[in-house]
C-alpha cells in the first residue's frame, strides 16, 4: 500500500519512522544475528520519483509530467 502526501515539494520531506532493530535482529527474543551487529529497521521507505512512470490508484492511472504540480481529482479519474 501507498500513501501520498501532495502538501510536501520533495519526498526528501517525510519524516520515516525507525523501529526497533530487534525486530530484523531477533525471532521470539533469539537472536538471529551476531550481537555485534546493527540493523537498520524503517517502517517504509520513500521510492525516488526518478524511479515512478506511473501511479495505478483505485480510481485510475496518472502519468508522468506528474512533477511540479498537485494532482487533481479529476486527474485520477483518467482510465
Amino acid at each position: 500500500m501507498s500513501t501520498f502526501d501532495l502538501s510536501l515539494s520533495s519526498g526528501n520531506r517525510i519524516p520515516i519512522e525507525q523501529r526497533n532493530p530487534a525486530e530484523v535482529t531477533h525471532i521470539k527474543g533469539i537472536a538471529i544475528a551476531p550481537r555485534y551487529v546493527s540493523a537498520a529497521n524503517p517502517a517504509f521507505d520513500v521510492t525516488p520519483n526518478k524511479y515512478i512512470t506511473a501511479i495505478i490508484t483505485e480510481k485510475g492511472i496518472i502519468r508522468k509530467p506528474i512533477t511540479n504540480r498537485k494532482i487533481s481529482d479529476k486527474q485520477l479519474k483518467l482510465i
